[in-house]
């Protein structure tokens, strides 16, 4: 956790003015833009993105673009973490300033959480209809805990994380843990939802599977969790996940086995109508993984139209490349 000297008078002379530390303190944990920022200090637009600007420039901030929007949000640096967490501690808030920059910050919170209630009515119909057809997501999300075992997780990344499930129940158990996906409005509901479960460690971003906005070779667990069905090139994606794992790092890929629904590709855009565990399999070797294990949860009872859900991990070797992914094309079955 060192720096240059340059590097660490850049760090503190950002974060020494009153606007910047305020700023600071709302995006240590939270993904706010400079409309949510202007809201909550009572300043121009203008002005917030003069801070903002010199923040990032410090890299004590990172920014990130989502469409139209741009996103803020403290570095994950350990030493800007460290020196920004040591002055926040030490501030006693006089005035009550920064008090009211909580209050308005639960506001913008408290919004988010309306318009993700609001998408949640309008498609639960829909949702709960998939959902009947395999084992209840309580029995999937255990499983694929005791596949995964105890090993400690130092980095997270969940592809194609929609409403940020996976995030909330494994960014408990990491250091850090990001979101990728390519809906905004997703991304929306992730946000308001981690934010009501107070993991500040995790976060969002909006991304391509096929092109992740990840550096190579930076996570220790990848999931994939009911994304591959969507796409139109699976084992595309799955390299493009392996490529994102460090030595002795592990895949999870979690979707359907092969089924006939084929109103599952009318009506919800499902792409592939499930994959066989040979197909699964021969993508993680395709992306230079070892397969660990394959588990199939058949759906309870004897309904002829349900699904089962299959749960692979893989773990790429640890004297394996991360930087080339092997790239040979695999056929789905």
């Amino acid at each position: 956790m060192s720096a240059s000297f340059d590097a660490t008078v850049e760090i503190l002379k950002a974060l020494g003015e009153p606007t910047r530390l305020r700023l600071v303190m709302l995006l240590s944990g939270h993904d706010l833009t400079v409309s949510d920022l202007t809201s909550i200090l009572g300043q121009s637009q203008p002005r917030i993105s003069r801070h903002l600007k010199l923040l990032v420039e410090s890299g004590v901030v990172h920014r990130y673009q989502e469409g139209a929007w741009a996103y803020f949000r403290r570095s994950d640096d350990p030493l800007v973490a460290r020196l920004a967490d040591a002055l926040l501690e030490g501030v006693v808030d006089e005035d009550g300033r920064l008090a009211g920059d909580r209050e308005k910050l639960e506001d913008v919170r408290r919004e988010r959480a309306e318009r993700a209630a609001h998408y949640f009515s309008r498609n639960a119909e829909q949702w709960d209809r998939i959902r009947s057809l395999h084992v209840p997501d309580a029995e999937v999300e255990a499983a694929l805990l005791d596949l995964l075992g105890t090993d400690s997780i130092e980095a997270l990344l969940d592809v194609g994380t929609g409403t940020g499930r996976l995030l909330e129940l494994l960014a408990p158990r990491s250091e850090r843990a990001l979101g990728i996906d390519a809906s905004r409005e997703m991304l929306s509901i992730a946000r308001a939802k981690l934010d009501a479960a107070g993991l500040s460690r995790a976060t969002v971003r909006q991304g391509d599977a096929y092109r992740l906005p990840v550096p190579r070779g930076s996570f220790d667990l990848v999931t994939l969790h009911q994304v591959l069905h969507y796409l139109d090139d699976p084992a595309a994606a799955v390299r493009e996940a392996a490529a994102a794992l460090g030595p002795g790092g592990r895949l999870a890929i979690i979707d359907f086995a092969p089924h006939g629904h084929e109103i599952l590709r009318a009506e919800h855009a499902h792409l592939r109508l499930g994959f066989s565990e040979e197909a699964l399999g021969a993508y993680a070797q395709a992306a230079g993984l070892q397969v660990e294990t394959i588990r199939a949860l058949p759906p309870q009872g004897s309904r002829a139209d349900s699904l089962t859900v299959l749960i692979l991990v893989a773990r790429r070797p640890r004297a394996a490349s991360i930087l080339d992914p092997a790239s040979r094309p695999v056929e789905a079955a």
